[in-house]
Protein backbone atom coordinates (compact mmCIF):
# COMPACT_ATOMS: atom_id res chain seq x y z
CA UNK A 1 0.00 0.00 0.00
CA UNK A 2 2.80 2.31 0.18
CA UNK A 3 4.43 1.38 -2.32
CA UNK A 4 0.47 2.14 -4.61
CA UNK A 5 0.30 5.14 -2.32
CA UNK A 6 4.44 6.71 -3.57
CA UNK A 7 3.11 5.87 -7.69
CA UNK A 8 0.00 7.72 -7.36
CA UNK A 9 1.42 10.49 -6.20
CA UNK A 10 4.34 10.87 -7.97
CA UNK A 11 2.60 11.02 -11.60
CA UNK A 12 0.60 13.91 -10.25
CA UNK A 13 3.24 15.83 -8.96
CA UNK A 14 4.99 15.78 -11.99
CA UNK A 15 2.94 16.22 -14.45
CA UNK A 16 0.29 19.20 -12.51
CA UNK A 17 3.25 20.57 -10.30
CA UNK A 18 6.79 20.54 -11.41
CA UNK A 19 5.96 20.23 -14.70
CA UNK A 20 5.73 24.12 -14.76
CA UNK A 21 8.87 25.17 -13.19
CA UNK A 22 10.37 23.30 -16.33
CA UNK A 23 8.28 24.72 -18.65
CA UNK A 24 9.05 28.42 -16.94
CA UNK A 25 12.53 27.58 -17.15
CA UNK A 26 12.23 26.70 -21.18
CA UNK A 27 10.44 30.27 -21.71
CA UNK A 28 7.02 28.69 -22.56
CA UNK A 29 4.33 31.58 -22.29
CA UNK A 30 1.94 31.63 -19.11
CA UNK A 31 -0.92 31.13 -21.43
CA UNK A 32 -0.14 27.67 -22.52
CA UNK A 33 1.43 27.04 -19.47
CA UNK A 34 -2.56 27.57 -18.51
CA UNK A 35 -3.63 25.41 -21.34
CA UNK A 36 -1.13 22.52 -19.90
CA UNK A 37 -3.43 22.41 -16.67
CA UNK A 38 -6.10 21.18 -18.77
CA UNK A 39 -4.73 17.47 -18.31
CA UNK A 40 -6.16 17.52 -14.68
CA UNK A 41 -9.01 16.73 -15.60
CA UNK A 42 -8.65 13.30 -16.27
CA UNK A 43 -8.47 13.08 -12.13
CA UNK A 44 -11.53 14.78 -12.16
CA UNK A 45 -13.39 12.78 -14.94
CA UNK A 46 -11.51 9.34 -14.31
CA UNK A 47 -15.28 7.81 -13.25
CA UNK A 48 -16.23 8.28 -16.78
CA UNK A 49 -14.33 4.99 -17.75
CA UNK A 50 -14.45 3.34 -14.29
CA UNK A 51 -16.54 0.71 -15.52
CA UNK A 52 -14.09 -0.21 -18.15
CA UNK A 53 -11.61 -0.70 -15.47
CA UNK A 54 -14.00 -3.40 -13.10
CA UNK A 55 -15.43 -4.90 -16.04
CA UNK A 56 -12.86 -5.59 -18.89
CA UNK A 57 -10.01 -8.35 -19.06
CA UNK A 58 -6.98 -7.46 -20.31
CA UNK A 59 -5.63 -10.00 -23.20
CA UNK A 60 -2.51 -11.19 -21.67
CA UNK A 61 -2.52 -9.72 -18.44
CA UNK A 62 -5.37 -11.23 -16.74
CA UNK A 63 -3.90 -14.04 -15.40
CA UNK A 64 -1.60 -11.26 -13.51
CA UNK A 65 -5.16 -10.48 -11.39
CA UNK A 66 -8.36 -8.66 -11.96
CA UNK A 67 -5.86 -5.41 -10.43
CA UNK A 68 -2.62 -6.23 -11.24
CA UNK A 69 -3.26 -6.58 -14.80
CA UNK A 70 -4.62 -2.98 -14.77
CA UNK A 71 -1.60 -2.15 -12.70
CA UNK A 72 1.11 -3.25 -14.31
CA UNK A 73 -0.20 -1.42 -17.62
CA UNK A 74 -0.84 1.63 -15.90
CA UNK A 75 2.65 1.86 -14.13
CA UNK A 76 4.65 0.99 -17.21
CA UNK A 77 3.12 3.38 -19.12
CA UNK A 78 3.35 5.91 -16.81
CA UNK A 79 7.30 5.40 -16.07
CA UNK A 80 7.66 5.05 -20.09
CA UNK A 81 6.14 8.66 -20.20
CA UNK A 82 8.43 10.24 -17.73
CA UNK A 83 11.51 8.92 -19.76
CA UNK A 84 10.08 9.93 -23.49
CA UNK A 85 9.43 13.37 -21.79
CA UNK A 86 12.85 13.27 -20.75
CA UNK A 87 14.49 13.18 -24.03
CA UNK A 88 12.05 16.13 -25.25
CA UNK A 89 12.56 19.66 -25.30
CA UNK A 90 9.14 21.22 -24.53
CA UNK A 91 9.70 24.73 -26.51
CA UNK A 92 10.82 22.89 -29.95
CA UNK A 93 8.50 19.54 -29.39
CA UNK A 94 5.56 21.06 -27.90
CA UNK A 95 3.01 19.50 -29.08
CA UNK A 96 4.60 15.90 -28.52
CA UNK A 97 5.28 17.56 -25.01
CA UNK A 98 1.22 18.13 -24.13
CA UNK A 99 -0.23 14.78 -25.54
CA UNK A 100 2.51 12.74 -23.91
CA UNK A 101 1.47 14.64 -20.59
CA UNK A 102 -1.96 13.95 -21.47
CA UNK A 103 -1.57 10.42 -21.61
CA UNK A 104 0.36 10.44 -18.51
CA UNK A 105 -2.13 12.21 -16.70
CA UNK A 106 -4.91 9.52 -18.15
CA UNK A 107 -2.74 6.93 -17.06
CA UNK A 108 -2.22 7.80 -13.51
CA UNK A 109 -5.94 8.48 -13.20
CA UNK A 110 -6.46 5.11 -14.63
CA UNK A 111 -4.04 3.79 -12.05
CA UNK A 112 -6.02 5.74 -8.75
CA UNK A 113 -9.20 4.36 -9.94
CA UNK A 114 -7.50 0.67 -9.59
CA UNK A 115 -5.44 1.38 -6.25
CA UNK A 116 -8.63 2.79 -4.46
CA UNK A 117 -10.83 -0.61 -5.95
CA UNK A 118 -7.48 -2.72 -4.77
CA UNK A 119 -7.21 -1.24 -1.05
CA UNK A 120 -11.10 -1.63 -0.73
CA UNK A 121 -10.46 -5.70 -2.03
CA UNK A 122 -7.93 -6.94 -0.39
CA UNK A 123 -8.50 -4.96 3.65
CA UNK A 124 -9.15 -6.97 5.95
CA UNK A 125 -9.24 -7.67 9.83
CA UNK A 126 -5.69 -7.24 10.10
CA UNK A 127 -5.03 -4.89 7.35
CA UNK A 128 -8.12 -2.46 7.83
CA UNK A 129 -9.60 -0.38 5.65
CA UNK A 130 -8.40 2.40 7.93
CA UNK A 131 -4.96 1.72 8.07
CA UNK A 132 -4.77 0.82 4.88
CA UNK A 133 -5.73 4.35 3.81
CA UNK A 134 -3.61 5.73 6.35
CA UNK A 135 -0.56 4.11 4.95
CA UNK A 136 -1.86 5.01 1.27
CA UNK A 137 -1.59 8.81 2.19
CA UNK A 138 1.70 8.48 3.53
CA UNK A 139 3.04 6.77 0.37
CA UNK A 140 1.20 9.61 -1.49
CA UNK A 141 2.88 12.28 0.87
CA UNK A 142 6.19 11.02 0.00
CA UNK A 143 5.41 10.91 -3.08
CA UNK A 144 4.58 14.92 -3.13
CA UNK A 145 7.49 15.92 -1.17
CA UNK A 146 10.39 13.49 -3.86
CA UNK A 147 8.10 14.96 -6.89
CA UNK A 148 8.04 18.82 -5.54
CA UNK A 149 10.86 19.72 -3.51
CA UNK A 150 13.09 16.91 -4.11
CA UNK A 151 12.37 17.28 -7.93
CA UNK A 152 13.31 21.26 -7.53
CA UNK A 153 16.59 20.48 -5.52
CA UNK A 154 17.51 18.08 -8.10
CA UNK A 155 17.02 20.25 -11.24
CA UNK A 156 19.17 23.07 -10.22
CA UNK A 157 21.97 20.45 -10.25
CA UNK A 158 21.03 17.58 -13.29
CA UNK A 159 18.65 19.44 -15.21
CA UNK A 160 15.05 18.56 -15.59
CA UNK A 161 15.74 16.31 -18.32
CA UNK A 162 17.44 14.02 -15.74
CA UNK A 163 14.97 14.71 -12.92
CA UNK A 164 12.01 13.29 -15.12
CA UNK A 165 14.40 10.06 -16.52
CA UNK A 166 15.52 9.11 -12.87
CA UNK A 167 11.67 9.43 -11.81
CA UNK A 168 10.17 7.81 -14.78
CA UNK A 169 13.44 4.74 -13.80
CA UNK A 170 11.14 4.84 -10.09
CA UNK A 171 7.82 4.33 -11.60
CA UNK A 172 9.34 1.26 -13.72
CA UNK A 173 10.39 0.13 -9.91
CA UNK A 174 7.37 0.22 -8.02
CA UNK A 175 6.26 -2.81 -10.74
CA UNK A 176 8.71 -5.00 -8.07
CA UNK A 177 5.54 -4.30 -5.47
CA UNK A 178 2.92 -4.77 -7.96
CA UNK A 179 4.21 -8.28 -9.09
CA UNK A 180 4.37 -9.20 -5.02
CA UNK A 181 0.95 -7.71 -3.96
CA UNK A 182 -1.82 -10.09 -3.18
CA UNK A 183 -5.13 -9.79 -5.42
CA UNK A 184 -8.64 -11.28 -4.86
CA UNK A 185 -10.73 -12.94 -7.94
CA UNK A 186 -13.13 -11.72 -10.01
CA UNK A 187 -16.84 -12.01 -8.99
CA UNK A 188 -18.27 -15.07 -10.59
CA UNK A 189 -20.17 -14.44 -13.85
CA UNK A 190 -23.42 -16.21 -12.11
CA UNK A 191 -23.17 -12.33 -9.34
CA UNK A 192 -23.33 -10.34 -13.64
CA UNK A 193 -25.42 -10.54 -16.94
CA UNK A 194 -26.65 -14.47 -15.98
CA UNK A 195 -28.59 -12.90 -12.82
CA UNK A 196 -29.97 -10.41 -14.76
CA UNK A 197 -32.06 -12.92 -16.67
CA UNK A 198 -33.50 -14.61 -13.65
CA UNK A 199 -36.84 -14.44 -12.17
CA UNK A 200 -37.51 -11.33 -10.38
CA UNK A 201 -35.31 -8.98 -12.41
CA UNK A 202 -36.05 -5.67 -14.16
CA UNK A 203 -37.34 -7.38 -17.62
CA UNK A 204 -34.25 -6.82 -20.65
CA UNK A 205 -36.64 -3.67 -22.49
CA UNK A 206 -36.86 -1.88 -19.60
CA UNK A 207 -33.08 -1.75 -18.86
CA UNK A 208 -32.35 -1.45 -22.11
CA UNK A 209 -34.05 1.53 -22.39
CA UNK A 210 -32.14 2.85 -18.61
CA UNK A 211 -28.81 1.45 -20.27
CA UNK A 212 -29.62 3.91 -23.32
CA UNK A 213 -30.15 6.78 -21.37
CA UNK A 214 -27.31 6.79 -19.13
CA UNK A 215 -24.52 5.52 -22.01
CA UNK A 216 -26.07 8.43 -23.99
CA UNK A 217 -25.20 10.91 -20.87
CA UNK A 218 -22.06 9.31 -20.11
CA UNK A 219 -20.70 9.71 -23.72
CA UNK A 220 -21.83 13.12 -23.93
CA UNK A 221 -19.79 14.28 -21.02
CA UNK A 222 -17.00 12.26 -21.65
CA UNK A 223 -17.00 13.91 -25.28
CA UNK A 224 -17.87 17.55 -24.34
CA UNK A 225 -14.47 17.47 -22.48
CA UNK A 226 -11.88 15.57 -25.19
CA UNK A 227 -13.44 17.82 -27.49
CA UNK A 228 -12.31 21.05 -25.40
CA UNK A 229 -9.07 19.67 -24.51
CA UNK A 230 -8.08 18.97 -28.11
CA UNK A 231 -9.87 22.72 -29.00
CA UNK A 232 -7.52 24.19 -26.30
CA UNK A 233 -4.21 22.10 -26.52
CA UNK A 234 -4.62 22.24 -30.44
CA UNK A 235 -5.75 26.02 -31.27
CA UNK A 236 -3.81 29.01 -31.26
CA UNK A 237 -4.24 31.59 -28.11
CA UNK A 238 -6.82 33.63 -29.35
CA UNK A 239 -9.35 30.76 -30.51
CA UNK A 240 -8.47 28.93 -27.34
CA UNK A 241 -12.22 28.68 -25.47
CA UNK A 242 -12.27 29.79 -21.77
CA UNK A 243 -11.61 27.28 -19.31
CA UNK A 244 -13.63 29.26 -16.39
CA UNK A 245 -16.53 29.63 -19.01
CA UNK A 246 -16.42 25.86 -19.55
CA UNK A 247 -16.08 24.73 -16.26
CA UNK A 248 -19.42 26.71 -14.76
CA UNK A 249 -21.32 26.29 -17.90
CA UNK A 250 -20.81 22.86 -18.27
CA UNK A 251 -19.76 21.27 -15.26
CA UNK A 252 -23.28 21.48 -13.45
CA UNK A 253 -24.17 19.60 -16.89
CA UNK A 254 -21.54 17.16 -16.40
CA UNK A 255 -22.42 16.15 -12.73
CA UNK A 256 -25.95 16.19 -13.31
CA UNK A 257 -25.63 13.64 -16.43
CA UNK A 258 -22.87 11.57 -14.80
CA UNK A 259 -24.28 11.41 -10.81
CA UNK A 260 -27.45 12.41 -10.69
CA UNK A 261 -29.49 11.24 -13.29
CA UNK A 262 -28.35 7.81 -13.20
CA UNK A 263 -28.52 7.73 -9.80
CA UNK A 264 -32.39 9.06 -10.26
CA UNK A 265 -32.84 6.11 -12.83
CA UNK A 266 -30.80 3.26 -10.71
CA UNK A 267 -33.23 4.38 -7.83
CA UNK A 268 -36.49 3.80 -10.14
CA UNK A 269 -35.32 0.53 -11.28
CA UNK A 270 -34.37 -0.45 -7.45
CA UNK A 271 -37.90 0.50 -6.43
CA UNK A 272 -39.58 -1.50 -9.67
CA UNK A 273 -37.47 -4.34 -8.87
CA UNK A 274 -38.43 -4.32 -4.84
CA UNK A 275 -42.15 -3.70 -5.63
CA UNK A 276 -42.56 -6.29 -8.08
CA UNK A 277 -43.17 -3.81 -11.05
CA UNK A 278 -41.72 -4.77 -14.57
CA UNK A 279 -39.79 -7.57 -13.77
CA UNK A 280 -39.25 -11.03 -14.76
CA UNK A 281 -41.53 -13.96 -13.29
CA UNK A 282 -39.51 -16.52 -14.93
CA UNK A 283 -35.61 -16.89 -16.26
CA UNK A 284 -35.50 -16.11 -20.07
CA UNK A 285 -32.54 -16.72 -22.54
CA UNK A 286 -29.21 -14.49 -22.49
CA UNK A 287 -30.68 -12.89 -25.44
CA UNK A 288 -27.33 -13.64 -27.95
CA UNK A 289 -24.66 -11.42 -28.34
CA UNK A 290 -26.33 -8.36 -28.71
CA UNK A 291 -27.96 -9.43 -25.11
CA UNK A 292 -25.00 -9.99 -23.16
CA UNK A 293 -23.18 -7.00 -24.56
CA UNK A 294 -26.85 -4.90 -22.81
CA UNK A 295 -26.62 -6.94 -19.55
CA UNK A 296 -22.77 -6.19 -19.71
CA UNK A 297 -23.19 -2.72 -19.82
CA UNK A 298 -26.22 -2.30 -17.13
CA UNK A 299 -24.05 -4.60 -15.12
CA UNK A 300 -20.96 -1.83 -15.27
CA UNK A 301 -22.66 1.13 -15.84
CA UNK A 302 -26.48 0.75 -13.53
CA UNK A 303 -26.40 -1.74 -11.17
CA UNK A 304 -23.37 -0.35 -9.06
CA UNK A 305 -25.60 3.04 -9.02
CA UNK A 306 -28.46 0.63 -7.90
CA UNK A 307 -25.98 -1.24 -5.13
CA UNK A 308 -25.49 2.26 -3.72
CA UNK A 309 -29.01 3.68 -3.57
CA UNK A 310 -30.22 0.54 -2.73
CA UNK A 311 -28.32 0.10 0.05
CA UNK A 312 -28.35 4.44 1.18
CA UNK A 313 -31.92 4.95 0.18
CA UNK A 314 -32.41 8.55 1.40
CA UNK A 315 -29.50 8.33 3.00
CA UNK A 316 -27.57 8.56 -0.21
CA UNK A 317 -28.32 12.44 -0.53
CA UNK A 318 -26.69 13.11 2.61
CA UNK A 319 -23.71 11.15 1.82
CA UNK A 320 -23.39 12.80 -1.14
CA UNK A 321 -23.71 15.79 0.08
CA UNK A 322 -20.98 15.62 2.53
CA UNK A 323 -18.15 14.32 0.16
CA UNK A 324 -18.84 17.21 -1.89
CA UNK A 325 -18.94 19.75 0.75
CA UNK A 326 -15.69 17.80 2.89
CA UNK A 327 -12.74 18.95 1.68
CA UNK A 328 -14.09 22.25 -0.64
CA UNK A 329 -11.93 24.41 1.80
CA UNK A 330 -8.91 22.79 0.84
CA UNK A 331 -9.25 21.53 -2.66
CA UNK A 332 -11.16 25.22 -3.75
CA UNK A 333 -8.23 27.49 -2.66
CA UNK A 334 -4.70 25.33 -4.12
CA UNK A 335 -4.07 27.05 -7.11
CA UNK A 336 -4.09 30.74 -5.65
CA UNK A 337 -1.47 29.17 -2.74
CA UNK A 338 1.41 30.56 -4.59
CA UNK A 339 0.07 33.95 -5.69
CA UNK A 340 -0.89 34.44 -2.17
CA UNK A 341 2.71 33.51 -0.84
CA UNK A 342 4.54 34.97 -3.65
CA UNK A 343 2.86 37.92 -4.22
CA UNK A 344 0.51 39.14 -1.53
CA UNK A 345 2.69 38.51 1.31
CA UNK A 346 5.81 39.21 -0.36
CA UNK A 347 7.70 35.95 0.69
CA UNK A 348 10.80 34.44 -1.93
CA UNK A 349 11.09 31.39 -4.00
CA UNK A 350 13.03 29.92 -1.49
CA UNK A 351 11.42 30.91 1.82
CA UNK A 352 8.52 29.07 0.07
CA UNK A 353 9.77 25.70 -0.65
CA UNK A 354 11.28 25.64 3.11
CA UNK A 355 7.66 26.45 4.23
CA UNK A 356 5.64 24.63 1.78
CA UNK A 357 7.21 21.86 0.64
CA UNK A 358 9.91 20.12 3.11
CA UNK A 359 8.49 21.74 6.41
CA UNK A 360 4.94 21.69 5.03
CA UNK A 361 4.92 18.00 3.97
CA UNK A 362 6.22 16.49 6.97
CA UNK A 363 3.41 18.84 8.69
CA UNK A 364 0.89 16.90 6.27
CA UNK A 365 2.73 13.73 7.22
CA UNK A 366 2.05 13.99 10.95
CA UNK A 367 -1.30 14.77 10.39
CA UNK A 368 -1.52 11.78 8.98
CA UNK A 369 -0.27 9.57 11.29
CA UNK A 370 -2.05 11.53 14.12
CA UNK A 371 -5.09 10.37 11.93
CA UNK A 372 -4.12 6.41 12.50
CA UNK A 373 -4.14 6.83 16.33
CA UNK A 374 -7.64 8.68 16.30
CA UNK A 375 -8.85 5.86 14.46
CA UNK A 376 -7.75 3.60 16.78
CA UNK A 377 -8.84 5.85 19.98
CA UNK A 378 -11.97 7.61 18.96
CA UNK A 379 -13.38 5.56 15.76
CA UNK A 380 -13.82 6.77 11.66
CA UNK A 381 -16.61 8.98 12.50
CA UNK A 382 -15.23 10.28 15.42
CA UNK A 383 -12.20 11.48 13.53
CA UNK A 384 -14.36 12.42 10.32
CA UNK A 385 -16.05 15.32 12.42
CA UNK A 386 -13.10 16.42 14.07
CA UNK A 387 -11.39 16.74 10.58
CA UNK A 388 -14.17 18.92 9.22
CA UNK A 389 -13.21 20.98 12.60
CA UNK A 390 -9.67 21.66 12.44
CA UNK A 391 -9.92 21.83 8.31
CA UNK A 392 -12.62 24.90 8.59
CA UNK A 393 -10.41 26.12 11.78
CA UNK A 394 -7.29 25.94 9.26
CA UNK A 395 -8.53 28.52 7.30
CA UNK A 396 -8.78 30.95 10.02
CA UNK A 397 -5.31 30.75 10.34
CA UNK A 398 -4.91 31.83 6.80
CA UNK A 399 -7.31 34.74 7.55
CA UNK A 400 -4.84 35.82 10.22
CA UNK A 401 -1.77 35.55 8.30
CA UNK A 402 -3.45 37.99 5.44
CA UNK A 403 -4.60 40.22 8.01
CA UNK A 404 -0.72 40.67 9.91
CA UNK A 405 -0.68 37.13 11.71
CA UNK A 406 -1.01 39.31 15.11
CA UNK A 407 -3.11 36.42 16.59
CA UNK A 408 0.12 34.00 14.67
CA UNK A 409 2.45 36.04 16.41
CA UNK A 410 1.30 35.66 19.90
CA UNK A 411 0.96 31.92 20.08
CA UNK A 412 4.23 31.44 18.01
CA UNK A 413 5.77 33.71 20.66
CA UNK A 414 4.92 31.96 23.52
CA UNK A 415 4.36 28.63 22.58
CA UNK A 416 8.05 28.87 21.74
CA UNK A 417 7.36 28.31 18.34
CA UNK A 418 9.35 30.95 16.94
CA UNK A 419 12.27 30.22 18.87
CA UNK A 420 12.49 26.69 18.09
CA UNK A 421 12.64 27.78 14.15
CA UNK A 422 15.41 30.53 15.21
CA UNK A 423 17.83 27.41 15.84
CA UNK A 424 17.10 26.71 12.18
CA UNK A 425 17.75 30.06 10.38
CA UNK A 426 14.47 31.16 10.69
CA UNK A 427 13.26 34.89 11.58
CA UNK A 428 9.66 35.52 12.91
CA UNK A 429 8.03 36.52 10.00
CA UNK A 430 9.16 33.26 7.84
CA UNK A 431 8.00 31.39 11.36
CA UNK A 432 5.03 32.91 11.05
CA UNK A 433 4.04 31.02 7.29
CA UNK A 434 5.78 27.71 8.79
CA UNK A 435 3.19 28.25 11.55
CA UNK A 436 0.03 28.95 9.95
CA UNK A 437 1.24 26.18 7.01
CA UNK A 438 2.14 24.01 10.04
CA UNK A 439 -1.53 24.32 11.46
CA UNK A 440 -3.30 23.85 8.06
CA UNK A 441 -1.15 20.90 6.67
CA UNK A 442 -2.18 18.96 9.70
CA UNK A 443 -5.33 19.35 9.68
CA UNK A 444 -5.13 18.21 6.32
CA UNK A 445 -3.56 15.26 7.17
CA UNK A 446 -6.05 14.75 9.43
CA UNK A 447 -9.32 15.33 7.05
CA UNK A 448 -7.41 13.67 3.91
CA UNK A 449 -7.24 10.81 5.90
CA UNK A 450 -10.61 10.64 7.49
CA UNK A 451 -11.99 10.91 3.97
CA UNK A 452 -11.01 8.67 2.53
CA UNK A 453 -11.30 5.53 4.94
CA UNK A 454 -14.55 7.42 5.04
CA UNK A 455 -15.18 6.77 1.37
CA UNK A 456 -13.75 3.31 1.33
CA UNK A 457 -16.50 2.57 4.08
CA UNK A 458 -18.97 3.62 1.66
CA UNK A 459 -18.23 1.88 -1.32
CA UNK A 460 -19.21 -2.01 -1.83
CA UNK A 461 -16.57 -4.52 -2.73
CA UNK A 462 -18.63 -5.74 -5.35
CA UNK A 463 -18.29 -2.41 -7.10
CA UNK A 464 -15.50 -1.04 -5.75
CA UNK A 465 -13.87 0.56 -8.57
CA UNK A 466 -16.83 2.36 -10.50
CA UNK A 467 -17.93 3.74 -6.57
CA UNK A 468 -14.97 4.51 -5.72
CA UNK A 469 -13.95 6.62 -8.82
CA UNK A 470 -17.13 8.23 -8.92
CA UNK A 471 -17.54 9.36 -5.72
CA UNK A 472 -13.76 10.62 -4.89
CA UNK A 473 -14.54 12.85 -8.62
CA UNK A 474 -17.39 15.05 -6.83
CA UNK A 475 -14.75 16.47 -4.64
CA UNK A 476 -12.28 17.57 -8.08
CA UNK A 477 -15.54 18.68 -9.75
CA UNK A 478 -16.71 21.26 -7.15
CA UNK A 479 -13.48 22.36 -6.30
CA UNK A 480 -12.87 23.00 -10.09
CA UNK A 481 -16.36 24.55 -10.48
CA UNK A 482 -15.83 27.23 -7.12
CA UNK A 483 -12.17 28.24 -8.41
CA UNK A 484 -13.56 30.78 -10.87
CA UNK A 485 -15.73 32.85 -8.27
CA UNK A 486 -12.87 32.70 -5.50
CA UNK A 487 -10.60 34.35 -7.83
CA UNK A 488 -13.16 37.11 -8.51
CA UNK A 489 -13.97 37.53 -4.79
CA UNK A 490 -9.94 37.56 -3.93
CA UNK A 491 -9.71 40.56 -6.29
CA UNK A 492 -12.99 42.20 -4.73
CA UNK A 493 -12.83 42.19 -1.22
CA UNK A 494 -8.94 40.33 -0.66
CA UNK A 495 -7.52 37.11 0.94
CA UNK A 496 -8.97 37.46 4.18
CA UNK A 497 -12.24 38.06 4.18
CA UNK A 498 -12.07 35.40 1.75
CA UNK A 499 -10.90 33.11 4.24
CA UNK A 500 -13.10 33.27 6.78
CA UNK A 501 -16.03 32.83 4.16
CA UNK A 502 -14.01 29.33 2.81
CA UNK A 503 -13.82 28.69 6.98
CA UNK A 504 -17.91 28.84 6.80
CA UNK A 505 -18.48 26.77 4.10
CA UNK A 506 -16.09 24.65 6.43
CA UNK A 507 -18.68 24.20 8.64
CA UNK A 508 -21.31 23.07 6.29
CA UNK A 509 -19.21 19.98 6.31
CA UNK A 510 -19.05 19.86 9.89
CA UNK A 511 -22.81 19.66 10.05
CA UNK A 512 -22.89 16.79 7.49
CA UNK A 513 -20.36 14.89 9.43
CA UNK A 514 -22.12 15.18 13.02
CA UNK A 515 -25.75 14.00 10.84
CA UNK A 516 -23.75 11.03 8.97
CA UNK A 517 -21.91 9.70 12.38
CA UNK A 518 -25.64 10.02 14.15
CA UNK A 519 -27.47 7.95 11.08
CA UNK A 520 -24.13 5.62 10.95
CA UNK A 521 -24.66 4.91 14.57
CA UNK A 522 -28.22 4.60 13.98
CA UNK A 523 -28.33 1.96 11.12
CA UNK A 524 -25.36 0.05 13.56
CA UNK A 525 -27.81 -0.05 17.05
CA UNK A 526 -30.38 -1.47 14.71
CA UNK A 527 -28.28 -3.62 13.46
Amino acid sequence: MLAFGFAAGLPYALLLGTLYAWLSEAKVDLETMGVFSLIGLAYAFKFLWSPVIDRVRLPGLERLGRRRGWLVLAQALIGAILIILSQLDPKSALGWFSLLAGIGAFASATQDIVIDAWRVDVADDIATLDLLSTVYQLGYRVASLAGGALALVLAARIGWPNVYFLFGVAMLLVLVATFLAPDTPRPLDSEGPSELRQAGAIVPRLRAWALAIVSALWCWALTTVLVFMVRSLGAESEARPDPTIFIRTYGPLIVVATVIVPAIIAAVLEKFRHSGRHILTETVSDGGGIGRVLDHGYSALILPLGELVGRLRWATILVLALILSYRITDSIWGPFAYPFYLGELGYTNDEVAVASKFFGVGMTMLGITLSAVLFAWIGRMATVVFGAVIAAASNLLYADLASGGAGLDVFGQYSGFYSLCSLFGADDRLARLMLAISGENIAGGIAGAAFVAYLSAMTSRQYSAVQYALLSSLTFLVGSLGRAALGEGIERVGYAQIFYITAAIGGVAVFLSILEWARERRVTQAS
